[in-house]
């Protein structure tokens, strides 16, 4: 059939609907974000399992609901990249585009959440040092000229989706933490080094079954030539969570994902 071009009233009238349901989603969110967590994490308590990913290297591994993850940062140098499948479907998986355009908001931290492609929250930030995370440019790929062997985020995780089954179609975007990437006036992205302190942390809650792929690389904006440092992984028993938490209230797109999750 042939295209038939919309009139300007109709674009108009979208844009308004779009302008308005903005307006709503912004008005709702808190005016103000949390206090960061403090530096250096607390002791953790609870603990099922903890493992170190060296620099370069990507780890797999499976989380029920309710446990949380938290991720310490060794030291400056290396950032961590996530990718998310639902342990029951692998075909469900981390939708990093619906994350940032539902919440209205590239800065993901703490009291944010983390959708898949079917609308339902995947994992909430519970806990959060320094909010400097990427969530536009992914990890690094294959490295150019003078470091060839220099493990990086793309092919760590198409080693990962192959471990767990999958391949490297399966592989969603990935949010990478420890990451301060930031857009100037003129629309590049930068990184912002002092958002970072070396001993960062953040926290994540599972809120359905998963399973996680995790790489420790170095972020490919970071200028540094600092040897990538190890990242620790440490798996913590589910704890309550209550009827105030930031997480569930804090955007009506997260109670309409938490609701989603309750439908099953």
């Amino acid at each position: 059939m042939p295209h038939t071009p919309r009139s300007p009233e109709a674009m108009a009238a979208d844009r308004a609907r779009y302008e308005e349901h903005q307006r709503r989603g912004l008005n709702f969110a808190p005016k103000a974000p949390p206090s960061p967590s403090p530096r250096p994490a607390p002791t953790a308590e609870d603990v099922l399992h903890v493992r170190s990913v060296p620099g370069g290297w990507y780890t797999t591994m499976a989380i029920n609901q309710g446990q949380v993850l938290r991720l310490q940062a060794g030291g400056l140098g290396g950032s961590v990249s996530l990718a998310a499948w639902a342990a029951r479907d692998s075909s469900e998986r981390l939708n990093l585009a619906d994350t940032v355009k539902v919440q209205w908001t590239t800065d993901l931290g703490k009291g944010r959440v983390l959708f898949s492609d079917m609308g339902r929250v995947m994992l909430s930030i519970i806990e959060d040092s320094s909010g400097a995370h990427d969530a536009l440019t992914g990890g690094s790929g294959p490295t150019g000229a003078g470091t060839p062997n220099e493990r990086n985020t793309r092919d760590n995780m198409i080693l990962a989706a192959a471990k767990l089954g999958l391949d490297r179609r399966d592989l969603p975007a990935l949010l990478t933490f420890f990451a301060p990437v930031r857009v100037d006036a003129a629309g590049r992205f930068f990184w912002n080094a002092a958002l970072l302190s070396g001993d960062d942390w953040v926290e994540l809650r599972a809120e359905m079954p998963l399973t996680l792929a995790l790489s420790n690389n170095r972020h490919p904006l970071d200028a540094s030539l600092a040897e990538v440092p190890p990242v620790t992984i440490t798996l913590r028993k589910p704890g309550p969570v209550g009827e105030n938490d930031l997480c569930r209230s804090a955007t009506a797109e997260a109670i309409r994902g938490f609701e989603n999750n309750a439908r099953g």
